[in-house]
């Protein structure tokens, strides 16, 4: 009976090898990378962004180099060194940079630094955190070498200036916005384009997903006012089983609902990158009706397939698009009202 029963189990062991050794492989379908950025002036950003991704570089590396591109855009009120301040004067920088293996990184209310998004790649990469915020985050780049600068231009303080004649804060929905953050036709100093962002989403040749977001926050905000763009899970969030989100317009009405995590989340339900970001952006409408018909949120959405999504409450959101077959595309997104 022993002999038997160890012949048996030899036969079920060498069967079960055999049917592993002889089943067919499954098929890797790899994604063409992709880099989408928000607004126009992510076309300059995705530009440099592409260039990592074209010489077979980590999505990582390209995102933070695209998003360093406006950063240091001069002509650019709304993200980095040039962005205007708040209402007592203090230029305040936000960023968050996430990978598709769930590492992030992320710095608010960050003076004196022009790129902190480097700034949070190195929170990333050298700390046990996800986010440093005010003095502590100014130390913490000083110490890995950032210079310190005086982020405050002479054309932002001239802004800053003319606004303290009214102190009106009026945040306009950036339907009606030009480039750059400007009201077309506008000399009032305190309608300004002040709730942009650069978020960016890349998919490298390796079918890597990153994502980074940066931001100077609303103009003339209150002193220590953050805003959803170095917030994980609101301004950006990556999944590296799903797909990437990020977000812009006003902050605290994604920050309520958690916006780019709820993007990924639909999507990892089965809703496409279009369908997540309008469910993501109706939701919002649906629960503030009277306030949402006087703002601004939109989302951008890239799964790990390559498949991108936007959408706005408000007409007017851009995004940029760059692959193998253009870098410069400029795609208006669809929104909830007209």
């Amino acid at each position: 009976m022993s002999s038997r029963r160890e012949f048996l189990n030899a036969s079920l062991t060498t069967s079960a090898l055999t049917g592993l050794s002889v089943a067919p492989a499954r098929a890797v379908t790899r994604a063409r990378p992709i880099v989408v950025s928000t607004w126009d002036f992510g076309v300059a950003a995705n530009q440099v962004a592409w260039e990592v991704i074209s010489r077979g570089g980590h999505a990582l590396d390209a995102v933070e180099a695209g998003a360093r591109v406006p950063e240091a855009d001069m002509k650019n009120h709304t993200v980095g060194r040039a962005g205007y301040p708040d209402r007592d004067g203090h230029v305040s920088l936000d960023a968050s940079i996430m990978d598709d293996q769930w590492r992030c990184g992320a710095v608010a209310a960050l003076e004196h630094i022009a790129h902190p998004i480097s700034v949070a790649r190195r929170v990333l990469e050298k700390t046990p955190h996800v986010m440093l915020v005010g003095a502590g985050a100014l130390q913490f780049a000083l110490e890995q070498g950032f210079p310190r600068e005086e982020l405050l231009t002479p054309e932002s303080d001239a802004a800053w200036k003319a606004w303290l004649k009214t102190q009106t804060y009026k945040p306009i929905a950036n339907s009606e916005m030009s480039t750059y953050g400007h009201v077309p036709n506008s000399k009032l100093p305190g309608d300004v384009h002040n709730h942009d962002t650069l978020g960016i989403l890349a998919l490298d040749q390796q079918g890597r997903l990153s994502g980074a977001c940066t931001t100077s926050g609303m103009a003339w905000k209150m002193r220590g006012r953050v805003g959803d763009s170095p917030i994980i899970g609101a301004g950006l969030y990556v999944d590296g089983e799903i797909g990437a989100a990020t977000s812009t317009g006003v902050g605290e009405e994604v920050i309520r609902n958690s916006g780019s995590f709820l993007v990924v989340e639909l999507m990892r339900q089965g809703l496409s990158p279009q369908r997540a970001c309008e469910e993501a952006v109706m939701r919002i409408v649906r629960r503030r009706p009277e306030t949402a018909k006087s703002l601004q949120v939109g989302f951008l959405a890239l799964s790990r397939q390559g498949a991108v999504g936007a959408f706005a409450i408000q007409k007017g959101f851009v995004y940029a698009r760059c692959d193998q077959n253009s870098v410069d595309q400029i795609i208006p997104a669809k929104s909830a009202f007209l």
